[in-house]
């Protein structure tokens, strides 16, 4: 499966250089945003690396509609997850492209822009009602009107924290920070109680955490960023102040995910993010942090947490779009939805599903704890990373934060060279 919290690399760029040859960038050439008419035909449906683990599970959701809509013959083509954003290039320039397309956002948005993806808004408005808010509006695309692509499965991850670490600072491990002013609070004082040897966070702030944090990242044209707004030079004064009071790891400005759960796993770290994967490493590997470990939301600002969601768009020039999209709803309609959820680490888009038992009751297992802590937020959660900001941009955002937080440029400064640098790449795109 493809893991949710990455983007996948250079999408955007591939996938547009490819659809100029075949659509002219006009959004809207595939034709009227209409899926009137008869559900039958061959459906061609594409899912991204799915099939080693799933085939059962494919193969009678496939049957299934099939039984409903006796016309109807769906054609199953899975692709690997390596060269996934290539692929879909050359499908979309050799007018190949599948009916029904498993895609993230990121690569929703270059195919709607060609007017290769349905306005699923125009076409099937009437099943919005049935999707978490967050998880349709996913699909919505700066600069255009409409959304388009059914949202499919959703992640988030819990925070981790060292209940002990919290008691030795004199924090209560009953109430870990909910908003970052606590955390930021919470953060100088373990360090000073721990005489700098105790951070609180083993990361500098990535663009989840400037919209956790309430920053406004682009404009409502979706034509410029814009997260050197005062509240993002306030976030990073903060991450700077941590950085010099010792409550900021020092390694924070080079570390990777891996090495700041090792950090967290050796109680070097007081918090961290993580799944239930994680959960059951530390109760083989660290059985003392085990004993003490807390699950609580990433904190925010917003009342609303991060979520990674996936897709299924369909293809604007299908000959079959009645079928194509009644399949896609099928696919991501709450029964099947709750079906793959008990498949694998993944949860619903559906309204009412993360209020089933199976998402909000615990039975003493690891799997459950996350399960049930990650079900709860993703209620009202959020995707606030920008489907325009691509790898170059990150790296671009990345280099500022740690000059920022270093001190050899101020926030403010590190801040409008980044907003301006992306600026300069998304109209070059």
């Amino acid at each position: 499966m493809r893991p949710l919290r990455r983007a996948a690399a250079t999408a955007a760029a591939l996938v547009t250089s490819a659809l100029v040859l075949t659509a002219c960038g006009s959004p809207g050439a595939g034709g009227p945003d209409s899926a009137a008419g008869k559900v039958e035909g061959r459906v061609t449906f594409q899912t991204w690396n799915l099939k080693a683990n799933f085939k059962k599970y494919f193969e009678g959701v496939i049957s299934d509609f099939e039984e409903k809509y006796p016309g109807t013959k769906v054609t199953w083509v899975d692709q690997p997850a390596e060269g996934y954003p290539e692929k879909l290039s050359a499908d979309a320039a050799g007018g190949t492209l599948p009916d029904v397309v498993n895609v993230s956002p990121d690569l929703a948005y270059p195919l709607a822009r060609a007017g290769l993806a349905l306005d699923l808004e125009k076409a099937a408005g009437k099943y919005r009602k049935e999707y978490l808010d967050g998880a349709w509006e996913s699909h919505r695309m700066p600069g255009m009107t409409g959304v388009y692509a059914f949202p499919w499965y959703l992640n988030t991850g819990p925070m981790f924290y060292n209940k002990e670490l919290f008691s030795k600072a004199g924090l209560d491990p009953r109430r870990p920070p909910t908003s970052y002013d606590q955390l930021f609070r919470d953060a100088l004082t373990m360090a000073r109680k721990s005489d700098r040897k105790i951070a609180m966070l083993a990361g500098t702030p990535s663009i989840e955490d400037f919209g956790r944090y309430g920053v406004r990242l682009m404009n409502a044209r979706g034509t410029e960023f814009t997260f050197n707004e005062p509240a993002g030079v306030e976030l990073l004064e903060h991450y700077k102040k941590l950085y010099a009071a010792g409550a900021l790891d020092s390694q924070a400005l080079t570390a990777q995910a891996e090495s700041a759960g090792r950090k967290f796993q050796q109680q070097s770290v007081a918090m961290n993010p993580g799944s239930a994967h994680d959960l059951e490493n530390f109760k083989k590997e660290a059985p003392g942090l085990y004993r003490h470990i807390g699950i609580t939301d990433a904190v925010n600002n917003t009342g609303k947490a991060n979520m990674y969601v996936q897709g299924l768009m369909v293809n604007a020039q299908s000959k079959v779009k009645p079928a194509a999209v009644a399949f896609a709803h099928f696919v991501t309609d709450r029964k099947n939805q709750m079906a793959f959820a008990k498949e694998v680490t993944i949860f619903p888009s559906t309204k009412g599903s993360l209020d089933d038992p199976y998402f909000t009751k615990e039975d003493g297992t690891d799997a459950t704890r996350v399960r049930v802590a990650s079900a709860k937020s993703l209620k009202t959660a959020v995707n606030y990373t920008p489907v325009l900001l691509s790898d170059q941009m990150k790296t671009v955002l990345r280099n500022a934060v740690a000059k920022a937080v270093q001190g050899k440029q101020s926030p403010e400064a590190a801040l409008d060279g980044a907003v301006a640098e992306c600026n300069r790449l998304l109209k070059t795109a």
